[in-house]
């Protein structure tokens, strides 16, 4: 009952978070500098055609009228027409957002597992040389540019070794699967087709890895410190004088306790690769949000801009409730 009232209470904590984003965003992006007008100005255009212009795209409206029409279509999911594109920004949405996703869940479900694996190790063997090691690693991960790290492993992965396609897009020629979801591995997965499954995870695997080894190092020295304080807490002290010993205290005492603590760092992380996805979207010709979301923003696509964001914000929101309901049911501590 307590974990069910938790669960109420932040779910009712994400409306006005998500209301907050909304109008921040309507506004920010209003204030910038450009008009979007100019993109389609000419040389021999007139004031009657600016207008004209204005009018079509719906900026000629009070800001107040323009903000109401918008917060009307998105309880639709409408989020209104591409200035540059003339597209519904909903059908470009469901385009670019799926495989930014898919990279996205991969590369911090990769991170996580591997961070709390190399951790826990870590904190079993404090100042071991295997211990050095992963702090060194963790250190130089920390410290290397996404962009940079993903340039490095095309030279190695594809050039140099061969093993992994290079960075031409999310799928071999020829192979795209029946779309569903829009991410390839996933419809592949669906549709049960072997060979577009196979070529879609050779193309993940190199961005996969650019986003893992960052987010891996920096949940690493968290998930050390957690487990080095388990093993100094009295339970564990406690537990090995009542003879546990070996796997059922690793696992019934630090990997629980360790565990507990990675859904709220994970979700953050999750936020933070999702608000930089761009780079590496941009470095292996990946179609997804980043790029579009960027070139939006370039070309005052006011329409790209705000939906971005609050898609955004949304998995962000949505990332944070989970962790927080697995984190109370890992702990009871927090449902209090």
């Amino acid at each position: 009952m307590r974990l069910a009232r938790y669960i109420a209470l932040r779910i009712a904590l994400v409306v006005p978070v998500l209301l907050g984003v909304i109008v921040l965003t309507f506004l920010l992006v209003r204030v910038l500098p450009g008009d979007p007008v100019q993109a389609f100005v000419g040389p021999n255009t007139t004031a009657d055609d600016v207008e004209a212009i204005r009018q079509r795209l719906g900026l000629d409206a009070p800001l107040w009228q323009q903000f109401l029409d918008y917060l009307g279509g998105i309880f639709v999911g409408d989020f209104g027409t591409s200035i540059q594109t003339g597209v519904p920004v909903s059908t470009e949405l469901a385009f670019r957002l799926a495989p930014t996703l898919e990279l996205v869940f991969l590369g911090v479900g990769v991170a996580v597992i591997a961070a709390i694996v190399f951790g826990i190790i870590s904190a079993l063997r404090v100042n071991s040389p295997i211990d050095h090691v992963s702090r060194v690693t963790s250190l130089v991960g920390t410290a290397m540019p996404e962009f940079w790290l993903g340039l490095i492993l095309i030279v190695i992965g594809y050039q140099q070794l061969g093993w992994f396609p290079g960075p031409s897009g999310r799928i071999g020629r020829g192979l795209s699967p029946t779309p569903i979801t829009g991410a390839e591995a996933v419809d592949a997965l669906l549709t049960a087709n072997w060979p577009a499954l196979g070529s879609a995870l050779l193309y993940l695997v190199l961005p996969v890895l650019t986003i893992a080894v960052g987010v891996t190092a920096s949940l690493l020295r968290s998930v050390r410190s957690a487990a080095i304080d388990i093993r100094a807490a009295a339970p564990w002290s406690t537990a090995q004088a009542h003879g546990i010993s070996g796997r059922p205290l690793v696992t019934g005492y630090l990997l629980r306790g360790t565990v507990s603590r990675i859904p709220t760092l994970a979700a953050l992380v999750l936020g933070n690769v999702l608000g930089g996805v761009v780079l590496v979207e941009y470095v292996f010709s990946w179609q997804g949000m980043g790029q579009w979301l960027l070139r939006g923003l370039l070309y005052r696509d006011y329409p790209v801009v705000q939906a971005g964001v609050v898609i955004i914000a949304l998995v962000y929101a949505v990332a944070y409730l989970v962790a927080d309901v697995i984190h109370a049911a890992l702990d009871p501590r927090v449902r209090l």
